[in-house]
């Protein structure tokens, strides 16, 4: 391997956690060249197409980088967004993606996913951006996932979606004004009513 090339490769690996094959082209290391710096163990293959850094320690929410990465327009959703935002002590064992109802159905060999089809309202109203091990993840904001999690509560449970409610309010990572708007985007507002209601007084 040239020297340049497995420079680049070390620089990359200090720098991002997670790449594509396509990202290390797009910086001058060619696939033919991927093999031999896992063997070396400076990267390691996570999936079809995916490497992770083996200089970075893993963040806890490495996985969403992983799928930020293959599927860079889903939106993390529902329990992995309520765990992003620490709204639940559970760890799914799927993540959660919303994507718009048009959209092709993202997959992955590493990483199991659960994804929701949304409207064009529901799908771009809520979203923010982190940024987790280089890596730009989009995840609904606090007060859209309790919004959707009452959507969706026959999948993931009205219990679920009560707690977020209550977690969100009371660490106020949602406002009653977000909370009651996100509600109205997402159709739920005579539902989610009585429990606002109840948590806010």
């Amino acid at each position: 391997m040239a020297e340049n090339i497995r420079e680049t490769a070390r620089t990359l690996a200090a720098r991002f956690a997670v790449l594509r094959t396509r990202d290390f082209e797009r910086n001058g290391v060619p696939r033919r060249y991927l093999t031999e710096l896992v063997e070396t163990g400076l990267w390691e293959r996570s999936g079809r197409g995916l490497y992770q850094s083996a200089l970075i320690s893993p963040d806890p929410n490495r996985t969403l980088a992983e799928v930020a990465r293959q599927s860079p327009r889903a939106v993390v959703c529902l329990l992995s967004a309520l765990r992003f935002h620490e709204l639940t002590t559970e760890t799914p064992s799927e993540v959660w993606i919303a994507v718009s109802r048009d959209a092709w159905t993202p997959r992955m060999d590493s990483v199991r996913l659960k994804v929701v089809r949304l409207s064009v309202q529901s799908f771009t109203e809520g979203v923010e951006e982190h940024q987790i091990e280089g890596v730009t993840v989009r995840v609904y904001s606090a007060a859209k996932t309790v919004a959707d999690c009452f959507k969706f509560r026959n999948q993931i449970g009205t219990s679920v979606a009560l707690e977020a409610l209550r977690d969100a309010w009371r660490t106020r990572k949602a406002t009653a004004d977000e909370l009651w708007r996100f509600a109205k985007i997402c159709r739920v507002s005579n539902v989610i009513r009585p429990y606002l209601e109840a948590v806010v007084q």
